[in-house]
């Protein structure tokens, strides 16, 4: 994906705070029926709970997340689990590193 995708998903608070949220999983969600909160993925509805959004808004910004690569999406049941993309945000990390 292009480096613009991903600095324009950077480009909002609460996708940064999403991707906070999603390094430490476990420190910030309580856990879920389906699914491990580490392994699956936390469950979209969690995440909007915890912003304060309705489901709409943060499938907005899961969409944009994801379309970037810096969150990959797993389905259970009839629930979608979010992870944060690791190798792509240390691949985007080292891209910022470089010499411009």
């Amino acid at each position: 994906m292009p480096i613009v995708d991903a600095l324009k998903a950077l480009g909002n608070d609460r996708r940064l705070m999403i991707l906070h949220w999603l390094k430490s999983p476990r420190a910030h969600f309580r856990e879920q029926v389906d699914g491990d909160l580490v392994k699956d993925g936390v469950c979209g509805l969690l995440i909007a709970e915890k912003l304060g959004v309705s489901q709409p808004t943060l499938s907005e910004h899961m969409r944009i997340l994801v379309q970037a690569d810096l969150v990959t999406a797993k389905r259970i049941k009839q629930w979608t689990f979010y992870r944060r993309n690791e190798p792509r945000i240390a691949a985007l990390k080292k891209a910022f590193d470089a010499d411009i």
